[in-house]
């Protein structure tokens, strides 16, 4: 996995002679911790004292350099899927907890961990109590031109959260994926599975732009909609087989120029599906006609290596990544989840060229429901679960305040490596990925990725600070 990009040792090779350090007591790293024992979640520690290198300087632990001059890609931002599920539950909070919950959600301001980029279902996901789409009508009938199109079920959940939400942080971005269409367009004429008719392509590119109309009428714009959720999954409900060579087809003759020709600026992700197939994406991309409406590719991790996204960019540099889902499973396992997403996603994702990083469902109840039958997800654990107004925070609660909190919108990922001690090769169990944020300031999570607690030294230019992270802890720097 490209987790790094180690440097030759870029050692302060000098040892100690006679020097003192000097420290530059005006400037502080912020450090905010969380231990897998969770002694500290999300805690902010004592400012760390930025020290000078000096002519006599030695360090003699891993130091994880920054570099600014090499940039990556840029960050949309971090967060959720609000399902239908998530958004229910909120609502059924007083007014009062909910906009409490919903500050500390999505502002940076005092506890808030500033999330900036939310995922909801076009129609119904799993984790809705009944499959539905905008456009259900009698069986044996049809509605090609959206006559009966309507937001419905949405009304009374996603789209007053969101207000609530677009309140707190009117930059939000928020990315549409469907989980199936109406079943009249769908060759098995049900919820689950079934492949979109080729005659209904057209009504389908249809359903999406009054999906982003109607939405717009709202106050919500919609950044980006995926053209299918997880397209080689047909047994979930809802859910939609949709093969590469199809979703090409889909793209390139009916849903980019819908788009056009609506003047419809929402960008256009396709797959959106697990890291194993790479070249479902690339085999899109590879078709120019195809490849002039797509922003980019959407992934997955419950299958293949994030990795598998580098692969997509090496192929496609001018288009981005998104990693758009990843569940965790209740009960939860804090200790094996937290350090997995923070591995993979957080640092693994960001460094083979995500834009966004999200996990799945924003809220859950005790019971992890709702979910529909015949395949939702009935162990679903939400970032927070909700039981009236008493709220528990959960492992990917956690994963995603420690980028989202400080990786601000518009930060780019900038080169970091780690290196050993003097002599030694690189240190690969201090795991690590850096920001440069709008305002100048940076941004570096490191996880510790060993079974021992480890000192090290960060350094950027002629600084550094000296600091130590328990194993499997994660810590987020800033200054």
């Amino acid at each position: 996995m490209k987790f790094f990009n180690p440097k030759p040792a870029l050692l302060l090779s000098i040892y100690l002679l006679t020097g003192l350090v000097a420290f530059a007591q005006s400037k502080k790293v912020d450090f905010w911790l969380t231990n897998l024992d969770k002694s500290a979640l999300f805690r902010q520690q004592p400012a760390l004292p930025v020290q000078k290198l000096g002519k006599n300087t030695a360090i003699e632990v891993p130091v994880v350099s920054i570099n600014t001059k090499k940039k990556f890609q840029e960050i949309d931002g971090f967060g959720f899927t609000l399902t239908g599920g998530s958004a229910q539950h909120l609502m059924g909070m007083s007014e009062s907890a909910r906009a409490a919950l919903l500050k500390e959600l999505f502002s940076t301001a005092g506890n808030g961990i500033g999330m900036a980029y939310l995922r909801v279902s076009i129609g119904a996901s799993d984790l809705n109590e009944k499959v539905f789409s905008y456009d259900d009508i009698p069986q044996g009938q049809t509605d090609p031109e959206m006559q009966h199109f309507d937001l419905g079920p949405d009304r009374n959940d996603v789209i007053p959260v969101l207000k609530e939400i677009l309140a707190i942080n009117p930059k939000l971005k928020i990315l549409g994926s469907p989980w199936s269409p109406p079943v009249w367009m769908k060759d098995n004429g049900d919820t689950r599975g079934g492949s979109l008719k080729p005659e209904w392509y057209d009504a389908y590119a249809r359903y999406f732009v009054r999906y982003i109309q109607d939405m717009q009428k709202e106050g919500i714009r919609i950044d980006a909609v995926t053209a299918q959720n997880e397209p080689l999954h047909p047994g979930n409900n809802p859910s939609l087989l949709m093969l590469a060579k199809d979703q090409a087809v889909f793209v390139k003759n009916h849903l980019g120029p819908a788009f056009e020709k609506a003047k419809i600026s929402t960008k256009i992700i396709v797959y959106d599906h697990n890291a194993d197939k790479p070249e479902y994406p690339i085999t899109i991309l590879d078709d120019p006609e195809a490849k002039k409406y797509v922003n980019g590719s959407a992934f997955h991790l419950y299958g293949g290596t994030i990795d598998a996204l580098s692969k997509v960019h090496d192929a496609h540099p001018d288009r981005h990544l998104y990693f758009t889902e990843q569940w965790m499973g209740a009960p939860g396992n804090f200790e094996k989840d937290f350090p997995n997403h923070i591995k993979n996603l957080t640092i693994g994702a960001t460094r083979n060229w995500a834009r966004t990083v999200l996990e799945w469902n924003l809220t859950s109840n005790p019971q992890n429901r709702p979910f529909t039958d015949r395949g939702g997800c009935d162990r679903c654990l939400g970032g927070v679960t909700i039981d009236g107004d008493n709220v528990t925070r959960n492992a990917a609660y956690y994963v995603v305040a420690h980028a989202s909190k400080f990786v601000l919108p518009g930060s780019v990922r900038i080169d970091s490596g780690t290196n050993a001690t003097i002599g030694r090769s690189p240190d690969e169990q201090m795991l690590n990925v850096a920001f440069l944020r709008p305002d100048g300031k940076k941004v570096l999570i490191v996880m510790n990725d060993s079974d021992a607690e480890k000192k090290f030294t960060i350094q950027d230019g002629g600084n550094f600070v000296v600091t130590s992270l328990k194993a499997g802890s994660v810590g987020t720097f800033v200054w």
